[in-house]
């Protein structure tokens, strides 16, 4: 059994701070997919921006764009996933969420804070990782800055399959972008999957895009490039274990524990 996964990656210009226009543009895409999809990927603060009104944005959870999502996901009966900002008590956190059809949510809180951009003076920092499971693969999902720091991505073990960068990565670091993308593939022996935006936010920061799929052996499987729009792609499950079956190089890995 191949244990295909029909993976749809979606690429927007995110309207500056306007959550209701970039459900009701995301809804449209979504909706209007030609085929049918098993997980749905969007790009970081996908409802809002990188903006810098954390506390005027950020969300509770179980509240509008999370019911949004679950929504979504029932319409679809495919998962959904994505960091928009949320708001728990007096902290406030850049948070992927995952959420399945029948309702049930993951969330992974952004690791690195970005300090040059000043998130770490509006975030509080998570502590933790998940791994999803979903369609016969295990998920792990990140944000954006997480990409710098391999460690807090190592496949100990082999315990994940597709990994995920959920970002706002600015064009000026493009490259970048797509080296440690491809970097992070060949040594985690995984599947990796980097969703970004396009367009130029309030703060005048321009975004290339680029989104992107890599094979656990370092090449492009396919890209948006600086289009707008969604990408579907089936990644299969046999393939992956095939190669790391043959090519075994996690055996050798160092041993090792996060403090």
């Amino acid at each position: 059994m191949e244990n295909l996964l029909r993976l749809t990656i979606v690429q927007p210009d995110t309207y500056w701070e306007k959550s209701d226009a970039n459900r009701a543009e995301l809804e449209e895409i979504i909706m209007a997919l030609k085929e049918e999809t098993d997980l749905i990927v969007l790009p970081e603060t996908f409802s809002t921006g990188f903006s810098s009104k954390a506390i005027e944005l950020a969300e509770p959870m179980n509240f509008t764009t999370h019911k949004w999502m679950k929504q979504i996901a029932a319409q679809t009966q495919a998962a959904i996933c994505g960091s928009f900002l949320v708001k728990v008590g007096s902290s406030i956190f850049n948070r992927f969420l995952f959420v399945k059809p029948d309702g049930e949510t993951v969330f992974y809180d952004k690791k690195h804070l970005f300090s040059i951009g000043s998130e770490k003076e509006q975030f509080s920092a998570g502590n933790s990782q998940i791994i999803v499971s979903w369609k016969c693969w295990n998920i792990k999902p990140l944000i954006c800055y997480d990409l710098r720091f391999p460690v807090w991505a190592r496949n100990i073990n082999l315990e994940y399959d597709l990994l995920i960068y959920s970002a706002n990565w600015p064009a000026a670091r493009q490259d970048v972008w797509n080296t440690l993308l491809k970097a992070r593939a060949i040594e985690n022996q995984s599947f990796v999957v980097g969703v970004n935006r396009v367009g130029i936010d309030g703060n005048n920061i321009q975004y290339q895009g680029g989104s992107q799929i890599i094979h656990p052996k370092g090449y492009q499987i396919d890209s948006l490039q600086s289009n707008q729009g969604y990408m579907q792609v089936h990644l299969s499950k046999s393939e992956l274990d095939t190669f790391r079956n043959k090519f075994p190089v996690h055996l050798d890995a160092d041993k090792f524990s996060l403090l």
